[in-house]
């Protein structure tokens, strides 16, 4: 059994999912996993697509390649999607999700071409992430949090961060009887 949770913080690009990561990650004690840097140093694609401005990803190759370490658990798992990761790695899903003015200025301010931000825009606006999340995982454990500004990190952060005390109590707990 996990002695630590493994969580999904994901969204639209540009919402704010790798510096939530990397702060929970430094606060909480587990490890960011940054899913597009696991794709590209341990070859887990198909190639670049111009199209999308991306690698294609392998979907089995990506899961067969991080396993064994999510399997151990304290993970915190940084990826546009969310649906490709088994249930019975996940312990916490959080959707981050962003007004969507500061998201095209954010998504503009990264240099993404028109139709690049337009794609993500009405992802975001059609809740696509949202709902990819609801379908996979049990509705307990999907979670959607604000991501405007820094004060929105920080508390999703502190939020996240008692989840995961009361995760540890309540699984300890679980393994004492």
């Amino acid at each position: 059994m996990r002695t630590k949770p493994n969580i999904i913080i994901t969204g639209t690009p540009g919402v704010g999912k790798s510096s939530h990561s990397e702060l929970l990650a430094e606060n909480a004690g587990l490890k960011h996993l940054a899913i597009n840097e696991v794709v590209k140093s341990r070859d887990c694609h198909d190639g670049w697509s111009d199209e999308y401005q991306s690698y294609l990803v392998d979907e089995d190759k990506l899961l067969d390649a991080i396993e064994d370490d999510v399997k151990q658990g304290g993970y915190i798992i940084d990826w546009h999607a969310c649906e490709v990761f088994p249930k019975s790695w996940v312990d916490l899903v959080v959707v981050l999700r962003t007004d969507s003015t500061i998201l095209y200025d954010r998504l503009n301010a990264r240099k993404y071409s028109a139709s690049k931000i337009e794609e993500n825009m009405d992802s975001e606006i059609m809740q696509v992430l949202l709902e990819e999340a609801r379908d996979a995982y049990d509705e307990e454990i999907v979670i959607e949090l604000r991501s405007d500004n820094g004060e929105d990190l920080e508390h999703n952060v502190e939020r996240i961060e008692a989840w995961i005390k009361s995760w540890k109590k309540n699984n300890h707990e679980a393994e004492a009887t």
